[in-house]
């Protein structure tokens, strides 16, 4: 690691996200998609993003490294602002921020070799010497445990542990600092979702990354993570460090969410919170809590403003107007 990076790490957060939005024009309105959401990340800390599908999380990532434009707020990259840049910039953008994708197969271009998906970053940030792209490859294939007789294998003939590596290393091969994942084992199987959580755990210790995890996997989210911030219709309703959200969740959705987790003691009878109720449309919602009409606690108020996402406890952010009352809280 270079002595620019170890300079940074010292001085954190490595990203600031204010306020920032990200609508869909549908023929009925506007999906409120990302909205209104703010918080930052320490450098090489891990960020876990949960919540329902649809609820925005996966496009939050992608806003945030410019794979989608957002429609307001900030984004802040040590620092600087990035939250509109021109082509020039956001290739330079690009060798520090990079994202590792969902899908392992439809990421990866059928046509290309294992060698030749590895190397195309490469090739686009402008390296052209063939004997450094294949130095760099074949070490970020040993970095991911990829070995070097699959180098013409095509993803079609590789088993999706592998395609998923083949993700990873072109996502590290031009040594970025900052990484989105998307859900990167959701679509492995449970044995093989181990392997690739060690290693993604092991990389980040030895380069010092900083990771966004994205997921709806709670059990993974609550090994690899940090911080955890819970995300409903578009919008933060709770944040905490990882241990302390498991421990004290308190919003109603988190509460919810996390008495799904299932348990490996068997004699250990878990109450499950069953969510009734309709879900709020995300195309132009009303004024009001978007949990409210599924809120067992709900009110009035609930249902007419708003609330604000704010400490609650040292470092434990809530959106919620009753969560003091809920929670026993003076």
């Amino acid at each position: 690691m270079d002595e620019t990076r170890e300079n940074r790490i010292e001085n954190t957060p490595i990203l600031e996200v204010k306020n920032l939005k990200k609508y869909f024009s549908v023929p009925a309105g506007l999906v409120h998609a990302v909205d209104d959401i703010s918080f930052s990340i320490d450098a090489g800390r891990t960020l876990g993003v949960v919540g329902e599908s649809g609820c925005g999380k996966s496009t939050l990532g992608r806003v945030l490294i410019h794979l989608l434009e957002s429609n307001a707020g900030q984004i802040l990259f040590f620092g600087r602002d990035i939250t509109h840049v021109d082509r020039q910039e956001l290739t330079t953008l690009r060798k520090k921020m990079q994202m590792i994708f969902q899908d392992p197969y439809s990421s990866l271009n059928p046509r290309m070799s294992l060698y030749e998906s590895i190397a195309e970053p490469l090739r686009i940030m402008g390296h052209d010497n063939s004997g450094q792209i294949q130095e760099k490859v074949y070490r970020i294939m040993d970095t991911v445990g990829l070995a070097r007789r699959l180098v013409n294998s095509y993803p079609h003939e590789l088993d999706g542990g592998r395609r998923q590596r083949i993700g990873i290393a072109r996502a590290l091969v031009i040594e970025p600092e900052f990484v989105v994942c998307d859900e990167p084992v959701s679509a492995l199987d449970v044995s093989i979702q181990a392997q690739i959580l060690n290693l993604m755990s092991d990389i980040q210790e030895e380069r010092k990354l900083t990771y966004i995890f994205v997921t709806h996997d709670l059990s993974v989210v609550k090994y690899i993570s940090n911080d955890i911030l819970v995300m409903y219709l578009g919008q933060m309703v709770e944040k905490a460090p990882a241990k302390e959200l498991f421990r004290h969740r308190l919003h109603p959705y988190t509460k919810a969410l996390l008495s799904a987790v299932p348990l490996p003691d068997i004699r250990h009878k878990k109450r499950r919170i069953a969510l009734k109720g309709e879900l709020t449309s995300p195309i132009d919602p009303p004024p009001g809590c978007r949990f409210a009409s599924r809120c067992p606690y709900a009110r009035e108020i609930c249902h007419s403003k708003t609330p604000v996402c704010e400490e609650v406890l040292p470092d434990h952010f809530a959106a919620c107007h009753l969560v003091r009352e809920i929670n026993g809280l003076s």
